[in-house]
């Protein structure tokens, strides 16, 4: 079978034979709403499906229940940590093997991390690793490699930090820290990962085809070091069209129907009796929020600010344009984070936000701006709505000002831009993906807060470097009882949950922990 399917994707004759029963015996079919343009997980922030299935890391973030994870060894099988926190020695398993045939070495390691800082490659994943000592001065062509970065023999890697970063494992487990064969990487150029034939990992599938704008056919590595897939082969579609892709599932073309494709369709699949039973779902790690930049005026005052929490029905948005498939959040962390504890619940009281506003010196109401991107999806301009009927009840009297992107990115990015609404999901699982984000000195210029508390800025950088969990976890606990109820600096909504519905044939199938819908298809089976 795989014989003739290699025959096929040679000869492009595969279209409608991907879809036959035979063809689907032993193979995974799912979908995307883009066509991801590249395997190479170090040129794209979006679209990690490829990534996750094709390479691995160092470090992985294993998912032990519903929003829950672990880091594991990877290609690393284990690793020691020096007492100051700033050497990490990560030693490597042997004989594990490329696609290529090449066995990793930790001269492969170096070379994947300088390939990212090297300013050549233009790579988009570079935060991950400016922890590394050299990393910036390689960044900014002052040097030809990374000092920080030592292949002490073929099976040992050693990184140096600048300085001791508690989120660096979690780091290295990110999607954009998958690791590359020098030579073959070397020899592909600026092609790899655009191809099956510039593209080679060392994970549990192997690309074997790609058609631009229509699919992706992944292949069973009968070498993986992990050893082989339950599955043959896993086939991702590229579907936009929500109603295509519900027509598709239900035609048995799809084995797994992510509802965060297609949102209009999940009234539809929780109430079928045909599929209801077939919902798995699990608590997405992110968050929406409603962003206050204290620079505007009213918003310099925090009692307004208090105001504008507590006049905000976040139920009511939750249940209308999310299905109530979701939960209030009321601090910085989601729930499913690493050191997540329930915060402090802010009350929908408008009443009392128009005591607070008469109190700020506003007794007759307030002007506010409520700023959204014309390019963006309904939904954002749908909450706008919604929110600004809500505060008017305390109040608030919300002008919804729409831009383009470029103009809210350049605003937002000097500190000037109006209350937003948004969206953060986890990029690894660490308090420090969202706190230091936000609220740290630069992040909470960058992003439009404008939070300047002194005391949360070195509460931030403190926290980056403790080495004790439970400490450590009781810091952003605290920070976050700051940031909310203190300062006010933080409109926390929900977050969601994230549904698939699958084929009866699919078996282990688990909702990853983190905030995208990109997941390893490893430990999936098909009947």
């Amino acid at each position: 079978m795989t014989r003739k399917l290699n025959l096929l994707l040679a000869t492009g004759l595969t279209s409608l034979m991907l879809l036959s029963p035979a063809f689907a015996e032993n193979m995974l079919r799912v979908s995307y709403p883009e066509d991801p343009k590249s395997a190479d997980a170090q040129m794209t922030t979006d679209f990690y499906t490829l990534p996750l299935n094709i390479f691995d890391r160092l470090v992985e973030s294993e998912t032990t229940g519903p929003g829950q994870s672990a880091l594991v060894p990877g290609l690393a099988e284990r690793w020691d940590v020096s007492d100051d926190g700033l050497t990490y020695t990560f030693h490597l398993r042997k004989d594990v093997k490329f696609h290529n045939g090449a066995v990793l070495t930790a001269d492969d390691v170096v070379y994947t991390f300088d390939r990212m800082l090297n300013p050549a490659t233009k790579a988009l994943n570079t935060d991950i690793l400016t922890f590394i000592a050299g990393a910036e001065e390689r960044l900014d062509g002052k040097a030809d490699s990374v000092s920080g970065l030592k292949a002490l023999d073929d099976q040992t890697v050693q990184i140096t930090l600048t300085k001791p970063y508690a989120a660096f494992l979690a780091l290295l487990a990110a999607p954009g820290a998958s690791i590359y064969n020098r030579a073959f990487t070397e020899a592909a150029g600026d092609q790899f990962g655009l191809t099956p034939e510039t593209t080679n990992g060392t994970g549990p599938f192997i690309l074997r085809d790609y058609t631009l704008n229509d699919s992706e056919m992944l292949e069973a590595n009968d070498d993986y070091w992990r050893g082989r897939p339950k599955l043959d082969r896993l086939l991702i579609r590229v579907v936009s069209d929500p109603d295509t892709l519900r027509m598709l599932f239900e035609s048995d073309e799809i084995d797994v129907f992510d509802m965060d494709f297609a949102p209009t369709q999940t009234p539809y699949f929780y109430g079928a009796d045909q599929w209801k039973d077939h919902i798995v779902s699990g608590p997405r790690v992110g968050i929406y929020y409603y962003n206050i930049n204290q620079l505007k005026k009213p918003f310099d005052d925090p009692r307004v600010r208090k105001a504008f929490q507590m006049s905000i029905d976040r139920q009511t948005i939750l249940d209308k344009n999310f299905y109530g498939k979701g939960k209030l959040e009321d601090g910085v962390m989601p729930r499913g984070l690493r050191c997540y504890a329930p915060a402090e619940p802010i009350a929908y009281d408008p009443v009392k936000a128009k005591e607070l506003l008469t109190e700020a010196g506003y007794p007759d109401g307030v002007e506010i701006n409520l700023q959204q991107v014309s390019s963006w999806s309904s939904r954002w301009s749908d909450m706008n709505q919604i929110i600004q009927a809500q505060v008017a009840e305390a109040g608030f009297k919300a002008k919804i000002i729409t831009t383009d992107e470029a103009a809210y990115l350049a605003a937002r990015k000097a500190g000037d831009s109006d209350a937003y609404t948004q969206v953060w999901s986890a990029d690894f699982n660490d308090p420090d993906n969202f706190f230091y984000t936000f609220f740290s000195e630069t992040g909470s210029k960058t992003r439009g807060y404008n939070n300047n508390d002194p005391e949360v800025f070195a509460a931030i950088e403190k926290a980056r470097g403790m080495t004790d969990p439970a400490e450590r976890c009781k810091l952003y606990q605290d920070l976050t009882a700051r940031i909310v109820d203190t300062d006010a600096a933080w409109v926390p909504l929900f977050s969601l949950d994230h549904s698939f519905v699958v084929q009866p044939r699919v078996k282990h199938f688990i909702v990853p922990w983190n905030g995208w819908s990109d997941m390893s298809y490893y430990n999936v089976e098909v009947e």
